[in-house]
């Protein structure tokens, strides 16, 4: 087969491939997209809001170990990807507030890449489905493009003056979970499309690149014990975000982490803990207010504890805090000493010094019963850990020169997030503008 000639070559078809091909095919450079699976959107179908900080101040304190010039870019150039995002069609929301300390619009994601694909097509550009990428072509230190195979098609040379490495993570490789982020990673149920699987992380070592950072962690969310995620709906009905508001003890009955500062960083915490499984407890206060409650503004509110029960988790509720001294015996856990350390806990919210760890943004007693308890596990949506980028999205040697050529965004990156997380699609964004401003 002939080689293929263009622009910008872009290696993943999900929010960050599809907003730099779009955007660099707007600006009239010629756009070739692979995608290795048989649509394009990749995790981006399944969300539905883009969000970070909304000023650096919050950034900051939020994600004190994050690359500086990549925390600056995100919050710099938000609002822009926002406005980029209007401009290809699609109805976006006022803004709202988002967790605790972000702000966030709701959009269409389907419609957004549908329109991205169709702005590269319209502009002459192609979109390959069920593509792979073999290696890329390395040339006197320049990236000039990749190997691609369609199908069982013979190979292709890609020629590229420059390629964009968006292929998602590598959340679907158990084997790169436990190297790069913890020897139990490659354990936690995905829940993410299972495509992005190391491909531009290994591409990139390929060419020198640089990754990391060491133990940055991942963005993923606490989901029920014993429950199997088996459609992209589960991603977020099955995902306990009410534990800000509840407490959880690890299979020791300890409680090891403030919950409040983000059920996205208890999870990074239960990974940790013995079997990374801990029991999650609300009472009646929490259920009322937020476990029956959206999660975000406009969005459909799933009684979470009814559903993991129903879905074969690990549930429970006591009339009585004594109660749950008669927990399953097979669970492992001593009710009686976790009803203890929530008695204490509840006393320790009118004392001075407070609760141990701290309850930084609900100090609230679990005082009111009934008791609603689930067991509750970690899964992964993508790791922090990744290629190494400057502000302009080029890949970086270990020197911290940029490879000619190369560029990366969305998940594939590295840097931006340490043990902390502001928005995996508003990142995506906006790396993905970036990467195609470089390339243009």
């Amino acid at each position: 087969m002939n080689d293929i000639e263009c622009d910008v070559l872009v290696i993943g078809g999900g929010m960050a491939g599809l907003t730099a091909g779009a955007r660099a095919a707007s600006a009239g450079r010629s756009v070739v997209v692979v995608e290795i699976g048989a649509d394009v959107g990749g995790s981006a179908r399944y969300a539905g809001y883009v969000w970070t900080a909304p000023d650096h101040t919050v950034m900051d304190a939020q994600n004190p170990h994050g690359d500086p010039a990549l925390r600056r870019l995100l919050v710099d150039r938000f609002q822009d990807g926002v406005q980029w995002i209007r401009d290809t069609g699609v109805e976006v929301g006022d803004a709202q507030r988002i967790l605790s300390f972000g702000r966030g619009h709701k959009f269409d994601t389907n419609q957004y890449v549908d329109l991205c694909r169709r702005i590269v097509l319209e502009s002459g550009g192609s979109v390959l489905l069920n593509t792979s990428t073999e290696n890329l072509e390395f040339e006197n230190g320049v990236v000039t493009g990749a190997v691609i195979r369609t199908g069982t098609a013979e190979p292709q040379v890609v020629r590229a003056a420059h390629t964009v490495l968006a292929t998602g993570g590598f959340q679907g490789s158990a084997a790169l979970l436990e190297k790069h982020v913890h020897p139990n990673a490659g354990r936690m149920q995905l829940r993410s499309n299972p495509h992005s699987a190391g491909v531009g992380l290994t591409l990139a070592d390929g060419v020198g690149a640089a990754a990391g950072t060491t133990n940055a962690g991942f963005y993923g969310h606490l989901i029920p014990g014993g429950v199997t995620l088996t459609d992209p709906s589960d991603f977020v009905d099955m995902s306990l975000y009410y534990s800000e508001h509840a407490l959880l003890f690890d299979l020791d009955g300890t409680r090891f982490v403030d919950e409040t500062l983000g059920d996205h960083l208890t999870t990074m915490a239960l990974l940790d803990r013995p079997e990374a499984r801990g029991l999650l407890v609300a009472d009646a206060r929490v259920h009322r207010d937020w476990v029956l409650a959206s999660y975000v503004e406009g969005a459909v509110a799933v009684d979470k504890f009814a559903l993991a029960g129903k879905r074969g988790g690990r549930v429970g509720r006591a009339d009585t805090l004594e109660e749950l001294a008669y927990l399953p015996e097979d669970w492992g856990y001593d009710g009686a000493a976790i009803a203890a350390a929530i008695a204490e806990f509840n006393e320790s919210t009118t004392s001075a010094e407070g609760p141990t760890p701290g309850r930084a943004l609900d100090a609230s007693p679990l005082s009111e019963p009934p008791y609603y308890v689930i067991e509750a596990v970690p899964a992964v949506t993508f790791p922090f850990h990744g290629i190494r980028v400057d502000a302009g999205a080029r890949v970086l040697t270990p020197d911290g020169e940029p490879i000619p050529g190369l560029l990366a965004a969305g998940s594939d990156t590295g840097g931006l997030w340490n043990r902390a997380y502001a928005g995996g699609l508003a990142a995506a964004l906006v790396l993905g503008l970036v990467a195609a401003e470089t390339a243009g």
